[in-house]
């Protein structure tokens, strides 16, 4: 992967990009909003609008928002092997660990990439 024709904001672009689009393929359902960031050797990718609106009411109860928490996050794990394989192929760093979370108050998604280097410390 040669970054030296990319900036930092051109490649946080095509991976908000390429997570959407894999986030439409995989889950059915795109995101209303991607605003990616890289810091240091991590990839901070935050997903807006991710919930469905019968899952912002099943998310009402307590039971309900741990359901959907923990069907997001199994459905997002399932994947987690095509999402490093992504990354991979978008900044030539390995991911070396891989973290999510969802608000059910929200609807927003946020996924951690650590990187097996300083990915920022390459695009400057």
């Amino acid at each position: 992967m040669d970054l030296s024709k990319k900036t930092k904001g051109s490649l946080e672009a095509e991976i908000s990009q390429k997570l959407t689009q894999w986030e439409k393929d995989f889950l059915g359902r795109g995101p209303v909003s991607v605003k990616t960031d890289i810091l240091r050797d991590m990839i901070i990718v935050t997903l807006q609008g991710i919930l469905t609106p019968a899952e912002y009411r099943v998310c009402k109860t307590t039971d309900g928002a741990i359901s959907i928490k923990n069907t997001r996050s199994s459905l997002v794990e399932s994947g987690r092997q095509d999402l490093s394989q992504l990354i991979k192929e978008l900044t030539g760093e390995e991911v070396i660990t891989f973290h999510t979370d969802i608000s059910t108050k929200n609807g927003e998604r946020l996924i951690v990439f650590k990187l097996s280097s300083d990915l920022q410390k390459k695009l400057t």
